[in-house]
């Protein structure tokens, strides 16, 4: 029978596109309009001359939302949300983080005016690193909140108590979404009545998980008047409409909302949990132009954007062979900067413990298992190649820009298609070239290879590695094997 196609929303459905290939399509920052020179400045600073594709059209489409003023939307009306589908590495933090420090360069009175939520701490921090550079020296603050200090350290950033009450010591915040949501409901005077911008990153995770209910808090607070705690009167906080005489007495800033995801749903029921307005898309996941000009058929599932030079290779195995294809590669083919997946914790553990029994590979674990400060710690000295092989769990790694990931390598094959593409997408970032092996047992081939051809990814070679050339490591494995029992009894 022929499969019922959902039916799209306009702005779905039409999308605005944004160019895939970025090394080709670096826009000048001069050509992208409207930037405040001292912005200019900044960028140029850190040694950024041109932005991604992403950047150029995203940047302005924001500042164009708030030409009037951030406390107005256009002619009075509210507004427009704003979604980002873009693969990882194609630069959506500074697509939102410098248009929405430029709109808030003019503020008098120190209010939270944008919240950027994340699903891990990493890339709060990472975020809220960002925002700091650009904010560096225009007085506008910026405070993280991870739950990485004591929550009466976080509220003392967040608010100071005054004589006159309570006045925010942070226009721009940057939170995991437990403790956000913590201070919603436990810190006094911590408020976002007069937040303008709300920043999603990695919406998909926001919206999939737990997280809704964090999202539903912020927005009851946003529309929550400073002291009438909960009366329903005060929740029409800008009805989307004109302006009129009645509604010009209070003028209410209007909020919006921007989503950025490299995995973005299509569904739209999920979408609709998320109550946009007059939402507009900008994605690079779409079909290309063949050379005579006409498109490729757009295939419906081809939902998901990978880097542009990234190599991806699939090796056959069995369970026993697994941990010596690892050390062949990093041992005899002398691969360095390797990233390696698996699907749990103590899987990763046990790898790191194993790798390092066996010597001659500087390796490190990338895990809940450690501290914040630990974590930093081992991903610079990755980033300086003193560490060459880093092990990890997806919860550890999503979203994260580790510098000159050379090697992706999914020890274990990811069991959905989004975990792949976040995956493989920690190398080949920002128009570089990478390259990404799973190691895929006989008896996940099959299933492995039709969730990336459901996906639309099509270019994965096979990559057999023979039993010749893992013969010589043989000896020594087995005697790591030895050792890692004796540590673990």
């Amino acid at each position: 029978s022929p499969q019922v196609q959902p039916f799209l929303p306009q702005w779905l459905a039409e999308p605005r596109r944004v160019q895939k290939r970025i090394r080709d399509n670096l826009c000048p920052l001069r050509d992208v309009p409207g930037i405040h020179p001292r912005l200019l400045r900044k960028l140029q600073m850190n040694g950024i001359d041109s932005f991604f594709p992403v950047q150029a059209e995203v940047i302005p489409a924001i500042l164009q939302s708030a030409a009037h003023g951030y406390l107005l939307g256009r002619a009075g009306y509210r507004p427009r949300d704003i979604c980002v589908s873009a693969p990882t590495g194609s630069g959506k933090t500074l697509s939102f983080v410098i248009p929405i420090v430029q709109v808030l360069l003019d503020r008098v009175v120190c209010h939270v005016r944008a919240l950027a939520v994340l699903p891990t701490k990493e890339l709060a921090q990472q975020v809220s690193k960002v925002f700091n550079i650009y904010t560096d020296g225009t007085g506008l603050k910026v405070v993280l909140i991870t739950g990485q200090k004591s929550f009466a350290k976080e509220q003392e950033m967040l608010v100071q108590k005054k004589v006159t009450g309570y006045c925010s010591l942070a226009d721009i915040v940057v939170a995991t979404p437990g403790r956000l949501t913590d201070h919603i409901n436990q810190t006094p005077g911590f408020s976002l009545a007069q937040l303008r911008f709300l920043i999603v990153d990695e919406a998909d995770r926001m919206i999939d998980d737990m997280h809704q209910n964090c999202l539903n808090q912020i927005v009851k607070a946003a529309f929550q008047g400073e002291n009438h705690s909960g009366s329903s009167m005060l929740f029409q906080r800008t009805k989307p409409g004109p302006l009129t005489a009645a509604s010009s007495c209070s003028p209410q800033i209007p909020l919006q909302k921007l989503l950025f995801s490299a995995t973005l749903t299509q569904d739209p029921e999920k979408l609709q949990q998320l109550d946009l307005f007059q939402p507009r898309l900008f994605t690079s996941v779409y079909s290309e132009k063949n050379r005579d000009g006409t498109e490729t058929e757009q295939n419906t599932s081809n939902k998901y954007t990978l880097p542009e030079r990234l190599s991806q290779c699939y090796v056959p195995c069995d369970l026993n062979s697994k941990p010596l294809i690892l050390l062949y590669f990093m041992l005899k083919m002398r691969y360095t900067r390797v990233l390696c997946f698996t699907n749990s914790r103590e899987a990763s553990h046990r790898l790191f413990l194993l790798v390092q029994a066996f010597g001659g590979v500087t390796v490190a674990e990338f895990s809940s298992r450690l501290t914040p400060n630990e974590r930093k710690r081992t991903m610079k000295e990755f980033e300086q190649g003193k560490i060459q092989l880093l092990i990890s769990t997806d919860a550890t790694a999503r979203g994260i820009d580790v510098k000159g990931v050379n090697y992706v390598i999914n020890y274990d094959a990811p069991q959905f298609i989004r975990t792949y593409v976040h995956r493989v997408g920690r190398t080949a970032r920002a128009g570089e070239a990478g390259v990404a092996f799973s190691l895929v047992l006989r008896i996940q081939e099959r299933r492995f290879l039709r969730m990336l051809r459901d996906a639309g990814i099509q270019d994965i070679q096979k990559h057999p590695v023979k039993g010749n050339s893992l013969k010589p490591l043989v000896q020594q494995y087995e005697g790591a094997l030895c050792k890692l029992e004796k540590t673990v009894k």
